[in-house]
């Protein structure tokens, strides 16, 4: 069996999906990995490294049983890929119609990383929390080093520098890992969540929870937040915004699967904070939860610095793709059977019932296939 791994064209993307220690692995299990030459190269793993794990280099797209990409395949890429053949890639189904119709038209079966189920035995697959804690820890780096103030309290010969207060808004894996940095760099750190579950988890690395009179709870299928309407979240932005005026630092990390992010830090509560105040908003790919952020964008809003990185992750190369490979090489041998073979099974295998998105030439994936549906694709 044939594994490929293909260089990522997306703009400002670092990361490799496998690195030598997981070629090295599959390589040992009787896979062959193919490597497209210079694939490796933004994130510091040459050819020469991939060669030494025992794979080869060459461009192996329509030749491939598998496929395995970090960032969703274009329309045209995916065409190139044979029937029968398996990607496993971030897809972002619900934006990339055109990429999914390709997987269909060309009867491509795909596992989708963004939708390998959050239970115990998936953790070690789970692409998205390794991705996410990469992306809280760097947010919190970033806005440490665009605040004009220290994070840590100080006491000094020329007198006392009080600690930055740090407002982090979801507390999902980014927002615990940008917690967890926070409290090491010294800050006073709040947290904003709708699902009090979570409440222990804050507190637990240090955290102020903020609490919300919460009719319902927040929590989603498969530990995620769910979709909350209008009404909640003008009173969510009612109580928070206070915390948000006299914080140095915000950090949105909110995001439902499938949706568009939502809106947490209107205008009007930028215009609240002091000038010298630094916002990051890390769900700007699905939206924002600010409303002035812009994709890559640092925006001046009277004074205060709103950035919107949109894959801080591959700043930081080396160690995500080290996690990603990980966590492709976890699922690719939980779908392999004692003969080496794919078997995508959803009736007994629960990962492959949560992560398949296409299979045979047809939507796979319910929320997919019904946003099909209603389009008319």
């Amino acid at each position: 069996m044939k594994v490929f791994v293909p260089i990522e064209h997306k703009s400002g993307e670092r990361r490799i999906a496998l690195t030598p220690e997981t070629i090295k692995k599959m390589v040992k299990k009787g896979l062959n990995v193919e490597v497209e030459p210079g694939a490796g190269d933004k994130a510091y793993l040459f050819d020469d490294a991939m060669t030494a794990a025992g794979a080869t280099l060459g461009d192996g797209w329509s030749s491939a049983d598998v496929v395995v990409k970090v960032t969703p395949p274009t329309a045209e890429e995916t065409r190139r890929i044979q029937a029968g053949a398996l990607l496993i890639s971030f897809v972002a189904p619900h934006q990339e119609r055109a990429t999914v119709q390709a997987l269909v038209d060309g009867k491509v079966n795909c596992l989708a990383m963004e939708l390998v189920p959050r239970i115990t035995r998936a953790q070690s697959m789970d692409a998205l929390s390794s991705q996410a804690s990469i992306a809280g820890y760097r947010a919190v780096l970033l806005a440490a080093a665009r605040l004009g103030k220290y994070f840590p309290l100080l006491m000094t010969a020329a007198g006392t520098i009080p600690p930055a207060k740090v407002v982090i808004m979801g507390a999902g894996v980014a927002g615990l890992q940008a917690i967890a940095t926070a409290k090491r760099l010294g800050a006073v750190v709040e947290v904003s969540d709708i699902r009090p579950v979570v409440q222990e988890q804050v507190e637990s690395l240090g955290g102020k929870f903020i609490e919300l009179p919460l009719e319902e709870s927040g929590e989603g299928e498969g530990g995620y937040a769910k979709q909350m309407g209008e009404d909640f979240l003008r009173k969510q932005r009612e109580i928070v915004h206070r915390h948000v005026a006299a914080a140095d630092v915000v950090i949105t990390t909110a995001l439902v699967p499938g949706k568009k992010a939502p809106m947490l830090v209107p205008a009007s509560m930028v215009e609240a904070m002091q000038p010298g105040s630094v916002i990051v908003d890390l769900a700007v790919e699905q939206g924002g939860n600010c409303e002035l952020s812009r994709a890559d964008e640092e925006v001046d809003h009277n004074g205060v610095i709103i950035l919107g990185p949109s894959n801080l992750a591959a700043g930081m190369a080396h160690d995500a793709s080290t996690l990603f490979g990980r966590n492709v090489l976890a699922l690719l041998e939980d779908v392999l059977d004692d003969e080496g073979k794919i078997v995508l099974d959803p009736e007994s295998n629960d990962v492959v019932a949560g992560a398949l998105l296409t299979r045979d030439g047809e939507i796979f994936h319910p929320a997919t296939a019904a946003a099909f549906e209603e389009s008319g694709s």
